[in-house]
């Protein structure tokens, strides 16, 4: 009934990178059972249904059914909100009605989604700095980090030396 509609978030930092949060509402990211399915591996059980509802630990079963939501119930509540945000408010197909972003067949899939955007400092003067508090209590915790901090990391990384792209993948990426 519900699309893996991701949840994407930033919050600015005052003086830093923000801190970032995208996530999936199933268990895992789709990518993984593709990645699966593309090694000709099984995936940890709980991660899916086939198409007739019932548990499995194959990848191409698990891309014909659906994912489990993260967080059971509370999950599928939250997905269930998101489905209704991205979209029933702004009139664009449900996941159930979609068509497949993994093939061809039939019309574009039809899905959309809700971006919110909301200044701060229009709520509170001072929300920058109570924001980088919060990341400060965070980053003081012993190990812990801010999400996105290794996905900033990353791409910085990249932009400075470049990526390395294996012999096979750039064959896959000729072929199609």
């Amino acid at each position: 009934m519900f699309g893996t509609n991701p949840i994407a978030f930033a919050c600015p930092l005052p003086g830093r990178d923000p801190i970032v949060v995208d996530l999936s509402l199933s268990k895992v990211a789709r990518g993984n059972i593709v990645a699966a399915k593309q090694r000709g591996a099984p995936i940890p059980e709980g991660w899916a249904v086939d198409a007739a509802g019932n548990p499995t630990t194959d990848a191409t079963a698990a891309l014909a059914g659906t994912m489990i939501p993260l967080g059971d119930a509370k999950g599928t509540a939250l997905a269930l909100m998101v489905e209704l945000l991205a979209a029933g408010f702004v009139g664009a197909r449900f996941a159930g009605e979609a068509t497949s972003f993994l093939d061809a067949v039939g019309e574009p899939p039809g899905t959309g989604q809700l971006i919110l955007a909301l200044d701060a400092t229009a709520f509170a003067s001072a929300a920058l700095e109570r924001f980088a508090v919060l990341a400060a209590m965070i980053e003081d915790q012993d190990g812990a980090r801010l999400p996105g901090t290794r996905r900033i990391a990353a791409r910085a990384h990249a932009a400075d030396a470049g990526i390395t792209v294996s012999e096979t993948l750039l064959a896959e990426i000729e072929a199609v």
